[in-house]
C-alpha cells in the first residue's frame, strides 16, 4: 500500500512537471467511440485510442478536447489512472498567465515593441525604459510554445499488461437533446409521431454511436457547466435510416440511434423514436379555481374573467405499442385540418417524461368561444378553539358563469384544489372528489348559451 501511494505521488509530480518524457506517446486518431447525451447537456464520451502502453508505469498524452478533467476514467480493468494533468487553457487570459515573467513582442501599428509581462488581473507590463503600463502596448505576439491549440491531458498510468489501445471515458459538454412529438388530430383518433432532436451546437465528432438518456440524472456540481457551454450538437449524417431502440438502464430509459452518426456544429436534425401510432383521444375544457392551496382563504370582492383551458388526453392503454412505450420529455405540437384539409397548429405543450401506460395530457391553450367569469358572493370567518388550539374557519360562496358562443354544446370542468382540511358544503352541480385535494364540477354548457355553477366551501386553517 505504501509503495502504491509513493508511486501515485511520484507520477503526479512527474505528470505535473512534465518530467516523465521517455515513455510519453502522442495518440493517433480515434479507433472507436460512442457517446451518451443527457437531457441536461452533459455528454459521456467513450473513446478507444491507439497507443503503445507498456506493462508497468508510463505517462501518456492525449488530446481529448474540452473535457471535465475530474471525470476521466479507464474502461479497461487492467489499466489504472494514477494521476492526470489537464491543460485546457486555450483562451487569451490563460496564455497571458503563462507569459508572466517573460518578455513579449507587441505589434503597434507598423512598429514592434517589447515588454515584460508582470501580472494579470490587472494586466501589468514593464516597458523597455523601466516604466510600468496597465494595458498592453499593442497586439501581443505569443511564442508558439505558450499557446495550447488543443487541450491536452497527461495521464500517469499503471498497466498490468502491455496494451496497444487505451479505452477512456469522460464527460464533456456541447450537446443536449429533447423529444419532439407531432399529434395529427382526426375524428376521435390521432396519429402520433415522435422524434429525438439534437440541436445545433459545438460538439464535433465523426462516425460515432449516439445514445440518448431520458431522465433527470443528478449532478454533483455545476462548476464544469459554468466553465463549458452546454450548447447542443447535431446529427449531420447517418449510415442507415431506422427507428431508435429503447432499453431501461438503472431508473432511466436509453435510446440508441441507428448506425453511425457524424456530429457537426451548426446543424440540427432528428431521428424517429418509434413508428407512427394511431391512438384514441378526448378533448376537454377546464377552469381552475382560485382557492389557495395552503394558508388562509382570502376575501375577493370583484368579478374576474378566468380562462377556459383546452386539453387533449391521448389514451395509452397497456399491451399496445404506444401504451407500453416510455415517452421522453419534450414538446408536443397538435395539428388539426381545416375545411380544405390543410393542417393548422392548434396547440403546443411541454411534456414531462411519461412512463409506459400513463395517458398523455396536453394543454392546447385557451378556448376562443368559451368564456368564464367567477365571483365570490359571500364570505364569513370565525375563530374557535376546537381541540385545545385556536383555528380559523372560513366559509365562502362562489358563482362561475360559462358562456358558449359556438354552435355545439360543451362540457367544462371547474376544478378546485386545496390542501389541508376543507370541504364542499353545497353546490348546484354534484362535485366529484378526484383526490383528497382535488374536486371537480362538470358543467354542461349549451350551444350559443351559458351555464352557471354555484358552490360553497368550508376551509379550516
Amino acid at each position: 500500500m505504501m509503495r502504491v501511494r509513493m508511486l501515485a505521488g511520484s507520477l503526479f509530480r512527474a505528470v505535473a512537471t512534465g518530467l516523465v518524457i521517455p515513455l510519453t506517446a502522442h495518440f493517433s486518431p480515434l479507433t472507436a467511440q460512442s457517446i451518451t447525451i443527457y437531457n441536461d447537456g452533459r455528454v459521456l464520451v467513450r473513446r478507444s485510442v491507439t497507443a503503445d502502453i507498456p506493462k508497468g508505469e508510463s505517462s501518456q498524452k492525449v488530446s481529448l478536447g474540452q473535457v471535465d478533467p475530474s471525470s476521466i476514467f479507464s474502461t479497461d480493468s487492467l489499466i489504472t489512472i494514477l494521476a492526470a494533468s489537464y491543460d485546457g487553457g486555450t483562451d487569451y487570459q490563460s496564455v497571458l498567465r503563462r507569459s508572466i515573467g517573460r518578455k513579449l513582442l507587441f505589434r503597434s501599428g507598423k512598429d514592434t515593441v517589447s515588454a515584460t509581462v508582470l501580472g494579470v488581473d490587472p494586466e501589468r507590463y514593464r516597458m523597455a525604459d523601466g516604466t510600468v503600463a496597465f494595458s498592453p502596448p499593442g497586439v501581443p505576439l505569443f511564442p508558439e510554445e505558450l499557446v495550447v491549440v488543443d487541450p491536452v491531458v497527461t495521464l500517469g498510468l499503471k498497466s498490468s499488461q502491455s496494451r496497444k489501445a487505451l479505452p477512456l471515458g469522460f464527460f464533456t459538454g456541447g450537446a443536449s437533446w429533447q423529444a419532439s412529438y407531432q399529434v395529427l388530430l382526426g375524428s376521435g383518433t390521432a396519429r402520433v409521431t415522435g422524434m429525438a432532436v439534437i440541436g445545433a451546437g459545438t460538439l464535433s465528432l465523426r462516425d460515432v454511436e449516439v445514445q440518448l438518456l431520458a431522465g433527470s440524472v443528478a449532478a454533483a456540481t455545476d462548476q464544469f457547466a459554468k466553465r463549458r457551454p452546454m450548447a447542443a450538437a447535431p446529427m449531420a449524417a447517418r449510415e442507415e435510416l431506422a427507428y431508435a431502440t429503447e432499453q431501461k438502464v438503472g431508473e432511466f430509459h436509453l435510446y440508441t440511434l441507428p448506425g453511425k452518426v457524424t456530429l457537426l456544429p451548426g446543424i440540427t436534425s432528428s431521428t424517429a423514436l418509434f413508428e407512427p401510432a394511431s391512438v384514441s383521444y378526448t378533448k376537454g375544457y377546464e377552469v381552475t379555481g382560485n382557492i389557495p392551496y395552503w394558508g388562509g382563504l382570502p376575501q375577493y370582492g370583484d368579478e374576474e374573467d378566468v380562462p377556459v383551458q383546452v386539453t387533449y388526453v391521448l389514451q395509452r392503454p397497456r399491451k399496445t405499442d404506444f401504451g407500453d412505450r416510455p415517452l421522453p420529455g419534450g414538446v408536443a405540437r397538435l395539428f388539426e385540418p381545416d375545411s380544405g384539409g390543410r393542417l393548422q397548429l392548434v396547440g403546443e405543450a411541454a411534456m414531462d417524461h411519461t412512463p409506459a401506460g400513463e395517458d398523455l395530457r396536453l394543454g392546447a391553450g385557451e378556448a376562443f368561444d368559451l368564456k368564464a367569469k367567477r365571483v365570490q358572493t359571500n364570505y364569513t370567518t370565525k375563530r374557535d378553539s376546537t381541540g385545545g388550539s385556536w383555528r380559523t374557519v372560513a366559509t365562502a360562496d362562489y358563482r362561475v358563469t360559462v358562456t358558449n358562443a359556438a354552435d355545439k354544446s360543451a362540457s367544462v370542468d371547474i376544478i378546485e384544489v386545496r390542501g389541508g382540511e376543507w370541504s364542499v358544503v353545497s353546490s348546484s352541480v354534484k362535485p366529484e372528489k378526484l383526490s383528497s385535494t382535488r374536486t371537480r364540477f362538470r358543467v354542461q354548457v349549451p350551444a350559443a348559451g351559458k351555464a352557471t355553477l354555484t358552490y360553497r366551501v368550508r376551509v379550516i386553517w
